[in-house]
């Protein structure tokens, strides 16, 4: 379907859901690699979170657009020989296309964003060339198999690392080391570049601060469909003024279109390759990491759909709950529902469930039952459990009384 020069919100939502994946084709087999790297061309990068009350955040995006598919797909894609991805800095921590590797070289350029990790590198040079010589000669390893007795120092981001660790992430942040794997208790396995990613990444040149603007604003754009500038900017977590210039050099290269959307005070950018799809089916749960639901302010305004994260708030001050997923049903938010794997017990846990207004209840509840006892096999678990909380009904959907 064309898209017309002035969109209204409705369309807005369409296209944005389009460009991320969530129009295309469920597989009809088997979810492949070739699936995979579909819905990696939609994304353009991957949260990482630590939290894991559920799933880990960055297997949930492609299990969002595909179904059930083995994570060791992923798993491959990012930590095989030789990866198709890397964990760097993009939205927070990321796994991004090895490909973006050097537009995103000026980050690696550039001073840490966190001071006591930026500190270590001015404050006790000696200590990063020994750590930097540990990885080079004994690699890959963790921080925890070369802290040794280093002491362990509490800084205002919230971690408690040690001056290795610190020493190491601001390696990581340079680019002198990457993540060849993740261990079993989720710790970055580090080692050299050279040693982990492709040669040919690692060979192609190094684009000015402008080119890599617009290449990543560009990757932005695709994966949003429609967007106002902070959203092309906050994709990848980019400089104002280097995402402000390159979206008008984007324009008159014809990459991005602007356009209208009715209701939005902010001018508008279309990607020159955006769809417009008639309808989007299919129900599925969103991560509160998947890059549909990023930046909170575009969520509202296009699906009317208000929503935070509650995992740092104290459990007394929670709405909705710890780790709560947005039900997506078609092209609208129909109810958010808060999740955890019992996994001992081998069941599906629901603390909270909740519709969303002007939702149907009876709709709502049938489709987030499937949902959820889909979700449950994917993650191996045998049952779900009815809402414990929330105002969506859904035993009888469950076959609960």
């Amino acid at each position: 379907m064309a898209v017309p020069e002035s969109l209204s919100i409705a369309q807005a939502r369409r296209i944005t859901l389009a460009a991320q994946g969530f129009a295309d084709p469920a597989p009809a087999g088997p979810v492949t690699m070739r699936h995979l790297r579909r819905v990696l061309s939609r994304t353009g990068l991957l949260q990482i979170d630590s939290v894991n009350v559920l799933q880990r955040a960055h297997y949930l995006p492609i299990y969002s657009r595909l179904g059930p598919y083995p994570t060791a797909l992923l798993d491959r894609a990012a930590y095989g020989r030789p990866p198709e991805l890397f964990e760097y800095w993009g939205h927070e921590a990321s796994l991004i296309p090895t490909a973006l590797h050097p537009a995103l070289r000026w980050r690696m350029a550039g001073a840490h964003a966190w001071g006591g990790v930026r500190r270590i590198a001015d404050e006790d040079p000696k200590l990063v060339d020994w750590v930097r010589d540990e990885v080079r000669v004994n690699g890959p390893l963790t921080a925890a198999e070369i802290e040794h007795e280093a002491p362990r120092e509490t800084g205002n981001w919230g971690w408690n690392w040690s001056s290795v660790k610190r020493a190491l992430e601001y390696l990581f942040w340079a680019g002198e080391v990457v993540a060849a794997r993740r261990n079993g208790s989720f710790a970055r396995v580090y080692d050299l570049p050279e040693r982990v990613l492709p040669a040919a990444v690692l060979a192609a040149p190094t684009p000015t601060p402008a080119e890599a603007y617009r290449e990543l604003v560009a990757v932005a754009a695709r994966s949003l469909g429609v967007a106002a500038e902070i959203e092309l900017r906050d994709y990848f977590r980019l400089p104002v003024a280097g995402a402000r210039a390159a979206i008008p050099e984007l324009v008159e290269a014809g990459v991005l279109v602007p356009v209208e959307v009715r209701g939005w005070r902010q001018p508008a950018y279309l990607h020159a390759d955006a769809k417009l799809p008639r309808w989007v089916r299919g129900d599925t749960l969103v991560s509160p990491f998947d890059p549909l639901i990023w930046e909170r302010a575009r969520t509202e305004r296009l699906f009317g759909f208000s929503y935070r994260i509650e995992i740092y708030t104290p459990a007394h001050k929670r709405v909705h709950g710890y780790y709560v997923l947005p039900f997506l049903q078609g092209d609208r938010f129909t109810a958010r529902v808060d999740l955890k794997a019992d996994r001992k017990a081998g069941v599906l846990r629901v603390p909270a469930a909740w519709l969303e207004p002007g939702a149907d209840p009876d709709t709502t509840a049938t489709g987030l039952a499937a949902e959820l006892r889909r979700l449950a096999g994917w993650l191996g678990l045998s049952e779900v459990a009815p809402p414990e909380g929330g105002d969506l009904r859904m035993g009888s959907a469950l076959g609960v009384r």
